[in-house]
């Protein structure tokens, strides 16, 4: 499943420039479908690890902040969305799937989510500490791209809030430097992809 070294979509080139579609999971706008840009790169989180996760995350996200920093399709973001969170920012750097996230937003009426079309590493290191109670980090696999990301986006993390992270390898906390202080919660794979759900660990 390769991927771009700034975006799930970024240098991406059009297979035809088809739109194919992910349906949201469940919340205010469950079954949804929503277009997706056939994008080479461009890898949507598939709907049993979206369910996985918020089942894991309960459900509701109501009145919570949330970040997706690599959000190529949206498939988190708006999943997001549906169940209730304040505020979602979406960051993408690829031009073609940030329009595609704006036309999805338009077409939802979701005035909780703003659209960034910029480089998530950057914008993440602008972002204030503890401004997001949840996390996505997603980025792209084969790139010297996850502890970087990891380091600018543990501290957004409000102090009871999650971290979502998609990795083409299993994380230990332990071993990885940005992590310190953190725990996995929960863990799964799916395909190529390990999906893990962590929170900062109990300093009492």
């Amino acid at each position: 499943m390769p991927r771009s070294a700034s975006s799930r979509a970024h240098g991406a080139s059009s297979k035809g420039g088809k739109p194919r579609a992910i349906r949201i999971i469940g919340g205010d706008w469950k079954r949804t479908p929503l277009p997706v840009l056939d994008l080479d790169g461009l890898r949507p989180t598939p709907d049993r690890v979206r369910e996985t996760l918020f089942n894991w995350l309960g459900q509701r996200l109501d009145g919570q902040r949330c970040l997706d920093l690599f959000a190529g399709s949206g498939a988190l973001g708006f999943e997001a969305a549906s169940r209730g969170a304040a505020r979602v920012l979406m960051v993408e750097r690829n031009a073609r799937a940030a329009a595609q996230l704006r036309a999805n937003q338009e077409r939802l009426a979701a005035r909780m989510t703003e659209i960034a079309e910029a480089d998530g590493l950057r914008l993440a290191a602008s972002l204030p500490p503890g401004s997001f109670d949840v996390v996505f980090l997603d980025p792209p696999f084969g790139a010297d791209v996850l502890d970087k990301a990891l380091a600018l986006a543990a501290p957004l993390v409000s102090k009871d809030g999650f971290l979502y992270v998609e990795a083409g390898a299993a994380l230990e906390p332990g071993a990885n430097e940005a992590l310190a202080g953190w725990e996995v919660l929960r863990q799964g794979k799916a395909g190529a992809v390990h999906f893990h759900l962590l929170r900062r660990e109990n300093e009492e």
